[in-house]
């Protein structure tokens, strides 16, 4: 079984399936929240958009420490620079996961905070755990978009708003 290829795959398709939600992304909503512990919606389009690059920095580092700063979100405003960070973002992520070898896959990975582990995979674990988030994060933002009568689109199959019937 070649890994890297599935992973590839899959990547290509989280990417086809937000890129039409990211599409849809409403001018004017990005300060929307549906709740005040919820993440606005311009940072959560571009969070799920930015995972499309992080198999980039799980097979080029060991480890992200939240506590050392070493992320920092990018900040956004529109839909055109949302469109132009999920083509770049998902470009270096498919980049890397083609240049990589299976064995690249098996060093452990980390998330820190301040030198405290707060999870631990392989790479190839942690990039499944990102793909996981993309999909995650996408389906709390299909809510947004219900919530403000923003049509869906279909994931895996057609949305309610792309029945005909």
């Amino acid at each position: 079984m070649n890994t890297l290829a599935n992973l590839i795959t899959e990547l290509d398709q989280e990417y086809k399936t937000t890129r039409k939600f990211i599409e849809n992304f409403p001018e004017g909503k990005n300060d929307y929240t549906p709740h005040e512990k919820s993440f606005k919606m311009m940072p959560l389009a571009v969070h799920i958009v930015e995972i499309f690059a992080w198999p980039a920095v799980i097979l080029t580092t060991s480890e992200l420490d939240f506590g050392k700063n070493e992320y920092k979100p990018t900040i956004l405003n529109s839909k055109e620079e949302l469109m132009q960070k999920l083509e770049t973002d998902y470009s270096a992520g498919k980049a890397a996961l083609e240049k990589a070898a299976e064995k690249d896959l098996e060093p452990s990975w980390a998330i820190k905070m301040n030198g405290q582990t707060l999870n631990e995979w392989s790479k190839y674990g942690a990039i499944r755990h990102a793909l996981n988030q993309i999909t995650h994060h996408r389906a709390q933002l299909g809510v947004y978009y219900r919530l403000n009568n923003i049509p869906l689109p279909g994931s895996y199959g057609p949305s309610a708003d792309d029945q005909k019937f």
